[in-house]
Formats: structure tokens, C-alpha cells, sequence
């Protein structure tokens, strides 16, 4: 009888941890991730390399990612075209989703400070005064607003930066940010940490949940560019993107007591 027993304890213990290692459901999770620029809008371009290659690589990676935990993906575009705004911003409410990332890779005008600044990045929707911020929304900006006069602009920001939106997506920034560092910096202790800052980029503002701009670094930094490239790298990127966003839904879960 203490025998049966025991082995009932046994493989009760060993369900249990089967049962953690499968980790939480997030089948009902769905993610949009956008893959900046595209088509004719080449993005940042630096040593023979385009910005809008780069972050369909990294998106299409990161797409395995969020599978493989589970969630259900929705990608703006997974070939080399250009949206217009009103698509990339609207197609996370369009699909529901739990949050929306947007992937680009930073640059400078500066030739002379090319190898001087690098870093990783990433950007929430709110106005600031910090002059880097707003130089980097700016130029990310000018393709996605051709045609947009400035008032209409300014009523399209300050439309959504009152709401809560704002604040749970500044958590998620937090997390992703923290996240990606933790998984480069293992393996490249020098990558420079950005942090998690705001900026007006629209492309986040139509989608009204948590929505996060990842910069994921400067083509224009030679050391940076041949690193953003490398399949490895990326995948690395692509990890702790996932898991910043793994940690921020299962902290809102807890939040609101689900």
C-alpha cells in the first residue's frame, strides 16, 4: 500500500512539472509585429545594407518566437512593400491584438559620429522635449506622413496620449527593453543600453492598446550594422522581445487579478 502510494506522488510530481515546463496558455494571445518602412521607402541605408531588410529578417524571426510560445502572430508585411499609415496603425485594432511592436533600426546624419554612437532602443508614444528623441521620430516619421499637414498631426498625438494606453505601454517598453539587453548583453556585454523612452512616433498612435517602437540599432555604426545582420544577433534580439512581452502580460494578468 506505501508503495502504491509513493508511486502516486511520484508521478504526480512529475505531471506537475511537466505542466511547468510547458509554461502558461497564450493561445488566446494575439501580437502584431511590423516590420518598418518597405517597398519604396528604403529606411535608414548604410554600407551597401537597408533598413527595411533588416527589420523583415528580424520580424520574420520574431514571428517564430512568439509561436513557439504559443501566441497568435499577425504581421503588417512579410514581403518587401510599403504600407500607408492608416494600415500599419489601424491593423492591430482591426485583429484584436494584446499588444502591437513596430521593429526599425536607428541612424545619424553625422558621418563623423558614425562610429561613435550605437545602442539599442525602445520608443512608446508620448511628445517630449528630448531633442535626440524627437530628431529619431522625425526621421522615421517623414515617410508614413507625406502629405499630412502639422495640425493634423498634433490632433492625431494628442488624441490617444490621454488615455491609458500611454501608461501600459510605456510598462511594455520597459520590459521589452530590459529584456532585449538582457539576452545581448550574454553574449555582447558592450552592446549599449538606449533605455526605454518616448517619442511621438505615428506609427504607433492607431492602435489603442500597448504599442511599443523597437530600435533595434544604428546601420549607420559599422560594428553595430555587421552584428544587426548576423542571424544569431537577430535571434537573440527576436528572444528577448518575446520574453519582455511575456513578462508585461503576465504581470497585466496579475494586475487585473485574472
Amino acid at each position: 500500500m506505501k508503495r502504491n502510494i509513493a508511486l502516486w506522488a511520484l508521478l504526480a510530481a512529475f505531471l506537475l512539472s511537466l505542466n511547468g515546463c510547458m509554461g502558461p496558455d497564450r493561445s488566446n494571445r494575439l501580437v502584431v509585429i511590423d516590420a518598418g518602412h518597405g517597398g519604396h521607402d528604403c529606411g535608414a541605408q548604410c554600407g551597401g545594407r537597408q533598413e527595411k531588410d533588416l527589420v523583415l529578417q528580424i520580424v520574420k524571426k520574431l514571428q517564430n518566437e512568439f509561436r513557439s510560445e504559443g501566441y497568435r502572430v499577425y504581421m503588417t508585411r512579410g514581403t518587401d512593400r510599403f504600407l500607408k499609415l492608416g494600415e500599419r496603425t489601424h491593423i492591430a485594432d482591426q485583429k484584436d491584438a494584446d499588444v502591437f511592436i513596430s521593429i526599425h533600426a536607428n541612424a545619424i546624419a553625422d558621418k563623423s559620429r558614425f562610429e561613435q554612437v550605437e545602442g539599442v532602443e525602445t520608443y512608446y508614444l508620448q511628445k517630449t522635449r528630448d531633442g535626440r528623441s524627437q530628431r529619431i521620430a522625425q526621421r522615421e516619421n517623414e515617410a508614413v506622413l507625406k502629405g499630412t499637414d502639422t495640425l493634423s498631426r498634433d490632433v492625431i498625438v494628442d488624441s490617444v496620449l490621454a488615455g491609458p494606453k500611454v501608461v501600459e505601454s510605456h510598462k511594455l517598453a520597459i520590459d521589452v527593453q530590459n529584456n532585449i539587453m538582457r539576452r545581448l548583453h550574454s553574449r555582447y556585454p558592450d552592446v549599449k543600453n538606449g533605455g526605454a523612452k518616448a517619442a511621438p512616433f505615428y506609427v504607433l498612435v492607431g492602435a489603442s492598446r500597448p504599442s511599443i517602437l523597437v530600435e533595434v540599432g544604428y546601420i549607420t555604426n559599422s560594428k553595430e550594422r555587421e552584428r544587426l545582420f548576423d542571424p544569431k544577433y537577430q535571434e537573440r534580439i527576436a528572444e528577448g522581445i518575446v520574453e519582455g512581452v511575456n513578462h508585461y502580460l503576465d504581470n497585466r494578468q496579475k494586475e487585473l487579478g485574472i
